[in-house]
Order: C-alpha cells, then structure tokens, then sequence
C-alpha cells in the first residue's frame, strides 16, 4: 500500500523521518510517497506557527524537546544530525526545487540532497549560490531544475499541493496520511506502523 508523507525541508522533525522511513517500508512494504508542500503555506491557510516560536516562552518545554530529539536520534542511529545554524531557512525555493525535480524524474536524488544539506551538512540553503552549488555537487541538472521552478506549472502545483493537504486536514510537517486515517509528527510513526499493518491485514482478509 502507499502512504502519503507531506514534507518540508524545513521541518528538522521532517527529516528525521525521512530517515526512519526506509526501515518501515522494509518491515510492512508499503511505500511512502513524498508530497511536497509549503510549510510555510500551511501554516498561513491553519492559523498555526512554528514550535520555535509558539513554544518559544513556555518554561521547561523548549528543553524537554531537546531531550526528546536526543531519545528519537539514539533510538534510530541518526549520528550525523546537526540542528542547522542558518534555521529558520525559507524553503520556498527547495519546495518548488522538489516539484520540479519530479517533473525531472530525479527526485529522490534531490531529497536525499537537499535534506542532508540542510541537517546534516548545515548549509544555509535559501542562498541561491548555496543552492545552486549544492546541486551541481549531487550531480543533478541544474540548469533544468532552476528553470523549471520558475515555471507556472511547478508553481501551481506546489500550492495545490498544500491546499490539497490542508484540506486532508495537515497543519504541519511531517504528517502521514494511511488510507484515510492522518497522523502528525515523527512520534506517530510507531502508530503509522501500526496502522499500515492494520489496513493490509483487512485487504488481504477480504
């Protein structure tokens, strides 16, 4: 079966399941397929706000966060994560970046990129020269990817794509949608498990 995982380069959270995906997909084999939203789009359709600064003046939480990454990372062997400097970081390039790369047909190479760029390597990836060096470094064509973002076509489909979302009831990233069941953040993905094995158990019983 297929689940949906909307995401933003942007979400640290977001990445960290990136990386836990694959084992997932190895234990039920489902496949994830990656939607590509604007977070930042979301967030102005919901009302909502990042947790660094809806959080940012509540005492104890910003502190027990870190101990929670620290658990999921030890948990799932994610050594080489860096919280990047540059954060906040406007993704609107990489997003639209991510559509056209599949308009491409190189967007797996382009996610696995640009995710690491951004939480492993640190780099500061809403520079244009950053960005556009980092996809010379990874091999992918860059000329058409940047030509190909400023096309309507890509443009349009990134913000369908988040209305699409919202209307499937996201509010941020990472988010997952099961059938018809949708689960948010990195900390459901036990329950995504769950209910992948769930859904595929009542097809292969009926």
């Amino acid at each position: 079966m297929n689940v949906t995982f909307y995401f933003d380069f942007g979400s640290p959270n977001a990445y960290m399941s990136h990386r836990v995906l694959p084992a997932i997909e190895a234990r039920t084999k489902a496949r994830f397929v990656y939607e590509p939203i604007l977070l930042g789009g979301v967030f102005k359709l919901t009302g909502n706000q990042s947790p660094a600064t809806a959080f940012a003046s509540i005492r104890n939480k910003p502190d027990y966060d870190r101990i929670e990454i620290a658990r999921f990372l030890k948990r799932h062997g994610l050594s080489n994560f860096q919280f990047n400097p540059h954060f906040p970081i406007n993704t609107l390039q990489l997003m639209r970046g991510a559509v056209a790369a599949q308009v491409a047909g190189v967007f797996e190479a382009f996610v696995d990129q640009v995710y690491d760029d951004m939480w492993t390597r640190g780099r500061k990836m809403d520079d244009p020269e950053v960005y556009a060096a980092s996809l010379v470094e990874a091999g992918l064509p860059k000329d058409e990817i940047l030509r190909l973002s400023q096309t309507e076509e890509v443009k349009s489909k990134l913000v369908a794509n988040t209305q699409a979302a919202v209307d499937a009831g996201v509010f941020g990233s990472p988010s997952f949608m099961v059938g018809q069941e949708l689960y948010f953040g990195k900390d459901r993905l036990r329950e995504v498990e769950d209910e992948i094995v769930l859904q595929t158990r009542g097809v292969e019983a009926a």
